[in-house]
């Protein structure tokens, strides 16, 4: 079996036993045939590799400028990999058990305060179809906290106005109902009654909740981060932005005004409840900053 069809193989079983997303998956693919790729070159097969080769490949990839995240993320699909082999009988056993990822810096995400929030919020027009629909977008991204991919392939029969919830297919195939407040019900039944009608009109019937005036259709990750520069840019703010920003965002607000950790857990849709914990830097660096800001002895 070649080294290609091998990890074939090892991807059709983790979506099989693990249901992992199709982006997780042409991630783990584009990591092993790097991997397998560089082994190639180095005269060595993929399911023969021992640990003193895997470690200097960790350490190729560190030395031609790759980030330690990216050098972390390409071992966790190499362990993956070889505890699949193990387990089938391709060999006795895994080279990464005792290799460690490269220490990572602590990078903590950028968020908006609520002041920058609310500029962001009141930038489209909303005389117009596309305006409607970029302040609906904006206002469902920052009150539930949707990755943008979420946001981009909703349907209209996940967004329920009359309980005002979402419903989301997150990582992993995963659902979850992510509940959204009176200004964001507000704009979404606007906009589904003033401004998708007119996106829909001379194209054919679609579920897309969210249309583009061309198409009338959901519009790309692409698309959509020209529309959040935009607004931005009007809206002053200078800080670094993506739609992932809005999404720290919402998670740190709640935490503000004392939200549960493990109910910002719930609401993100994170399987780790240590991947929820660095919001509670930002939470209380945020704090502090307006205790300064407003206490007499700050």
């Amino acid at each position: 079996m070649s080294d290609s069809d091998t990890i074939d193989a090892f991807l059709d079983s983790s979506w099989a036993e693990r249901g992992l997303a199709k982006a997780t998956l042409q991630s783990y693919r584009a990591d092993l045939n790097a991997y397998a790729q560089w082994l190639n070159q180095e005269g060595q097969m993929l399911l023969a590799a021992d640990s003193s080769v895997l470690q200097s490949y960790l350490v190729a990839q560190l030395r031609r400028g790759l980030e330690a995240s990216s050098v972390a993320r390409n071992l966790s699909a190499i362990r993956l990999f070889y505890r699949y082999a193990k387990r089938q009988g391709l060999r006795e056993d895994n080279p990464c058990e005792q290799i460690l990822a490269p220490k990572q810096p602590r990078h903590l995400p950028s968020v908006l305060s609520e002041e920058e929030i609310e500029n962001l919020l009141g930038t489209p027009d909303c005389t117009t179809p596309a305006g409607l629909r970029d302040r609906a977008m904006l206002e469902l991204l920052y009150a539930c906290g949707l990755r943008v991919s979420e946001l981009i392939s909703l349907q209209c029969a996940q967004v329920n106005l009359k309980n005002a919830v979402v419903r989301l297919t997150g990582k992993g195939e995963k659902e979850r109902l992510v509940p959204f407040g009176e200004c964001a019900a507000d704009w979404l039944k606007q906009y589904l009654r003033d401004g998708r009608p007119k996106l829909l009109d001379g194209h054919a019937e679609t579920e897309d909740l969210f249309l583009t005036q061309r198409t009338g259709r959901a519009m790309s990750r692409q698309a959509f981060w020209q529309i959040l520069r935009k607004r931005a840019r009007e809206a002053g703010i200078t800080k670094p932005l993506s739609p992932h920003t809005l999404r720290h965002t919402f998670a740190t607000h709640l935490l503000n005004y004392g939200a549960d950790l493990r109910v910002v857990q719930m609401l993100l849709g994170h399987s780790d409840l240590g991947t929820t914990q660095i919001y509670t830097h930002l939470a209380h660096d945020e704090l502090k900053k307006l205790h300064q800001t407003h206490h007499p002895r700050g």
